[in-house]
């Protein structure tokens, strides 16, 4: 007696995976737009710590979250091959690499939260800076949910990584341009 035979479904390219996750991520980018478009925001200020308001907080937190993802940019590099800075690469690099990008990601969350729940988003094309943020803030997530499942994957093509992962940088340093800088050129520097 032959038992029946259990059909195998085919694993799914690469392709088809990655299309599943970029659209999860650009799920994460309109939800948070959406949230941020409707929910009645608060208005007030959230957290300061020892700045005097929560620009001056979110302007450092945002300029603290770039120069990790900086590190984490300079490290992807190095252990990819890119750059041949350090000469020897020391055993604890890669460690280096996730922290930094582990403690960019928490270090943006609060930055979020204030801009979500205390500004929103912002709809009126007129104020191009602040469109411009808003759209970028949800983009970012939405496009740092796409780098880890890209990180956490194997066998994806090898141009994959590089592009998810200078979309997130460059969103975070455009995200940057239009809050940080804006910041410390139109409120002053160092804004305390």
């Amino acid at each position: 007696m032959t038992s029946p035979s259990v059909p195998v479904s085919p694993s799914r390219p690469w392709q088809t995976r990655l299309l599943i996750v970029t659209l999860l991520g650009a799920a994460v980018s309109v939800a948070l737009g959406v949230y941020g478009r409707f929910h009645d925001p608060a208005g007030q200020q959230t957290v300061t710590v020892f700045f005097g308001s929560t620009l001056a907080f979110k302007a450092w937190m945002a300029t603290v979250v770039v120069t990790l993802a900086l590190v984490q940019l300079l490290t992807a590099l190095r252990i990819w091959g890119k750059i041949s800075w350090p000469k020897t690469m020391p055993s604890w690099f890669g460690q280096v690499h996730r922290l930094s990008g582990t403690l960019a990601f928490l270090a943006s969350l609060p930055v979020a939260y204030h801009c979500l729940w205390a500004i929103g988003f912002e709809p009126d094309l007129t104020q191009t800076r602040r469109f411009a943020h808003s759209l970028l803030g949800c983009l970012f997530y939405g496009a740092f949910l796409v780098k880890v499942f890209v990180v956490r994957s194997h066998n994806l093509g090898g141009w994959v990584l590089p592009v998810i992962g200078g979309t997130v940088f460059t969103t975070l340093v455009a995200l940057w341009l239009t809050s940080s800088l804006w910041f410390f050129t139109t409120v002053g520097f160092p804004g305390f």
